[in-house]
């Protein structure tokens, strides 16, 4: 299969862009905004999931008649974008600091022109059918232009404001980093106990910490107004060792009397706890590192000296001092920056934020009232939780790539303000302005991604705002879903999105988080060269169950490859069966017919319903079983002995139209291979609404293939010929049964090779006979000279005996800690499924000698 023809020929199409609407659907939009790819990145198990999940949605909303589309477009990624810049030219012996601002910023954009499009090609390669023609970037003029104006907008309205906070501070990027973007490692640490002298006593305040090195810092000490022990030091001082500060002891409920000494030593300028003790206890904030997390002048020996050298050479005076108690062990989360995973430190600096209290209302309400749904439900109280205790944004950031802060200064007469438009000279004394050096949060930008890229800057906010599905990961649902929802309620007056679809994070085989240390990471596109597109897409939503989590499974992949090879198969059939020309419409003539078509009308019913709140892995069991199952398996298998060319081609088309959201080049080079073709493109078909239903065919062909799946199986347990002709008896507990059983008599004698067939209410198993249930039919195979029943014991006993020694190796194996420890993942997964394998046999095997008596 040539994919990329096929791709070519949907580009040339143009229906990757909005497309005209047809239908009870003509008339309404359907869209779907891309969540944005860094230029940084290449396609990963996340993205390929996301993107499938996408296309099924947009895809079948374009085959519903809706005036579809699937916003592109790429973030500029300021910080994963600066960094792989920086280590880009520190490879040529460039230092970005040497070379300045603006050419650092031209640095970027040719990265970006040589790297950034990687991710969109890898999308191509899915088959994805995305509005190409109008990609988006969050740096294009137009973009960045609406980021102007909604800095400037929330200025002006005194939503954002600028002051001296404790942040999360990155010493290698130099930058504010968000709470949400700061990574937790657990690491093995200490608990240092240090004596604090107390004023005009021989006695001393005893403290625990974590960070010995912040004490230079310190400017007071906190106890708990519960406990008792410090009751008389409260009010007292504490001298500081080392600088010798007069530092007070005061009481406050958030300390925790149980936790180390119960006596906290308090740094407001470098805890956001401490800092917030500062505040309601007036106490002074001292800075005492700089941007890199160095020691600042005025501590002496100190000064210049590293985070972690002041801690050691700190914890050495204490000790020499003899003001160093004791030390603990003690293992703890640390924050770590996302990107260069350097140790974050809480530093006060002066930062842009977003006051949100005004914002938060509206992004409850429309949750709350169903305007907005999740979907898992559950995802609600999740977003719901994150804005009830979302505090003020720090969207500024240390950086030279990203959306320069549109504030402008005179440092002549003092004049400030935001402006959507440069601003060269101060409109109050005519001097020379500058421009504030930072630059905005990337998510600052995100966040006006459904109506930015929709026309909302130029006032021209397209109608087919507000989009309907956005389908994203949980990580961020506060850094992006809960701010948009914000944002667009505040720029629009309206929701952002109808739908917020959570889907799984994909996980190693092995259950932990893909990655290249771990050895257990899936690229896609290696997936794509292996096995197809289509069985990628397939194979990964035959997995979206609404778990939060999923791990990767191969064999699903290759599963559904042998789906697509079942499908062509099963096309080839149909094609070659046909003779003349073929009615549009189905002309059912049999029992069978009449089956396949009610089968279908379930079909698309199930597949409605399972779209609608998006249960991914229902569509996919549900498609797998009709094609496979019903229409592959049994009905082209009634069709070798009373073929119906319109019902066969009927039901082929149909189906390829609802594979086609999730399988999509598969599908399209069949359907450009049949007769009767209502559109050009797969893509722009119906979407199926038939109505056949008929339960008499199904109870009907029910029994049929009840009848005849159990003698092929009987055959297949013994080894007995397809051309050996069986006797069968069929016990049945109702008289409807008997009589659906007598009218396909003789197609099931026809289809099974059976000679006698005795139906009945209440029939005894005849001797010498297999039995197979089905339903409410016991069917009795009767094998009276054709099997030697005690040769075949023989032979069923030795494969058991066989099977309970292999069972009891990879038991043994599986319970032994060293293989569990040191085994790769996919090993001991495999070993498991052996094993599983093993004991379903056993069970099977079980089974066959006790009916053989």
């Amino acid at each position: 299969m040539d994919t990329n023809k096929i791709f070519k020929q949907w580009m040339e199409s143009g229906n990757f862009a909005r497309t005209p609407g047809f239908g009870k659907h003509a008339n309404e939009s359907f869209t779907v905004v891309i969540p944005p790819p860094n230029i940084t990145g290449k396609l990963h198990m996340g993205h390929a999931l996301n993107d499938a999940i996408q296309d099924a949605i947009i895809r079948r909303a374009r085959m519903q008649g809706y005036q579809t589309r699937w916003v592109l477009g790429t973030d500029h990624a300021g910080i994963a974008t600066q960094t792989k810049v920086d280590k880009h030219l520190a490879e040529q012996g460039i230092n970005r600091r040497e070379i300045g601002r603006e050419k650092f910023i031209e640095a970027c954009q040719e990265w970006r022109r040589e790297y950034g499009t990687t991710i969109v090609n890898q999308i191509k390669e899915m088959g994805c059918s995305v509005d190409y023609d109008r990609e988006n970037f969050t740096m294009s003029d137009e973009f960045s232009k609406a980021v102007r104006k909604l800095f400037v907008d929330w200025y002006h309205n005194g939503l954002i404001y600028r002051g001296k906070r404790i942040v999360n501070w990155c010493p290698h990027c130099t930058t504010a980093i968000a709470d949400d973007e700061a990574e937790y490692e657990d690491e093995h640490g200490h608990l240092w106990y240090m004596k604090y002298p107390i004023e005009d006593s021989n006695d001393y305040v005893m403290v625990a910490t974590t960070r010995p090195e912040t004490m230079l810092g310190d400017t007071g000490i906190a106890v708990s107004p519960k406990d008792k022990r410090y009751k008389d030091l409260v009010g007292k001082n504490v001298i500081l060792p080392l600088v010798d500060r007069k530092i007070p002891v005061f009481e406050d409920f958030y300390v925790d009397a149980e936790f180390g000494t119960g006596c906290v030593k308090v740094t407001p300028a470098h805890d956001p706890n401490d800092y917030q003790m500062g505040v309601r206890h007036d106490l002074p904030r001292i800075n005492i590192f700089d941007e890199t997390a160095h020691v600042v002048e005025g501590y002496g020996k100190y000064t210049g000296m590293s985070a972690l050298q002041a801690r050691e050479a700190i914890v050495a005076d204490f000790e020499e001092l003899g003001l160093l108690d004791h030390i603990e062990d003690l293992d703890h989360s640390v924050m770590h920056c996302y990107r260069c995973h350097t140790t974050l430190e809480p530093w006060e600096s002066e930062q842009w934020f977003v006051d949100v209290d005004e914002l938060k209302p509206q992004a409850f309400e429309v949750v709350d009232n169903g305007e907005i749904k999740f979907f898992p439900e559950r995802w609600k109280n999740v977003y719901k939780d994150w804005l009830e205790n979302l505090k003020d944004w720090c969207i500024s950031r240390q950086l030279w790539w990203g959306h320069q802060i549109p504030m402008y200064y005179c440092d002549e007469c003092g004049w400030q303000d935001a402006s959507v438009e440069k601003v060269e000279t101060c409109p109050k004394c005519g001097a020379k302005v500058r421009q504030d050096e930072d630059v905005l949060d990337t998510w600052f930008s995100s966040q006006l991604w459904p109506f930015a890229t929709q026309g909302w800057a130029e006032g021209e906010l397209t109608e087919h705002y507000p989009t309907q599905v956005l389908s994203t990961a949980r990580d961020i649902m506060g850094l992006w879903v809960a701010r948009m929802v914000m944002a667009s309620m505040y720029c629009t007056d309206q929701i952002p999105f109808e739908h917020v679809l959570i889907h799984p994070t994909v996980m190693g085989a092995d259950g932990k988080p893909m990655s290249k240390s771990r050895g257990n990471g899936v690229d896609p596109i290696d997936l794509i060269e292996n096995y197809g597109a289509d069985a990628m897409r397939f194979g990964l939503l035959t997995q979206v169950t609404g778990a939060q989590a999923m791990r990767f499974d191969y064999q699903k992949i290759e599963q559904a490859r042998n789906f697509a090879n079942k499908i062509k198969n099963a096309s080839k059939f149909v094609l070659m069966n046909i003779e003349g020309d073929v009615p549009a419409e189905p002309e059912p003539k049999t029992t069978a017919d009449r089956w396949i078509l009610s089968r279908l009308s379930g079909l698309v019913q199930r597949l409605d319903k399972a779209y609608s709140t998006y249960e991914f892995s229902e569509v996919t069991r549900e498609l797998y079983s009709f094609i496979w199952n019903e229409f592959c398996d049994w009905y082209i298998e009634f069709s070798k002995t009373d073929k119906n060319p319109s019902v066969l081609v009927y039901v082929l088309t149909q189906s390829l139209k609802l594979l086609h959201p999730i399988m999509p080049f598969i599908t399209e080079e069949i359907y450009q291979e049949l007769p009767n073709k209502e559109t050009n493109f797969l893509m722009m078909a119906p979407w199926p609404d038939v109505s056949f239903e008929d339960a008499e065919a199904e109870a009907s062909i029910n029994v049929v293939c009840g009848v005849v799946g159990a003698v092929r199986s009987i055959r297949a347990r013994y080894g007995l010929s397809p051309k050996q002709k069986l006797d069968i008896a069929v016990n049945t507990n109702d008289d409807l049964s008997v009589e659906l059983l007598d009218n396909q008599a003789a197609f099931i004698k026809k289809l099974a090779n059976v000679g006698d067939m005795q139906v009945g209410v209440g029939l005894d198993k005849p001797d010498q006979s297999s039995v197979s249930i089905a339903g409410n039919l016991e069917i009795y195979i009767i094998l009276t000279g054709l099997v030697d029943f005690e040769k075949e014991k023989a032979r069923l006993n030795k494969e058991l005996k066989a099977a309970q020694k292999d069972e009891a190796m990879f038991s043994k194996k599986l319970s032994n800690p060293g293989f569990l420890n040191n085994a790769k993942p996919e090993i001991i997964e495999k070993d498991k499924a052996k094993l599983a394998n093993l004991q379903d046999t056993i069970e099977r095997l079980n089974s066959q000698i006790a009916e053989l008596g």
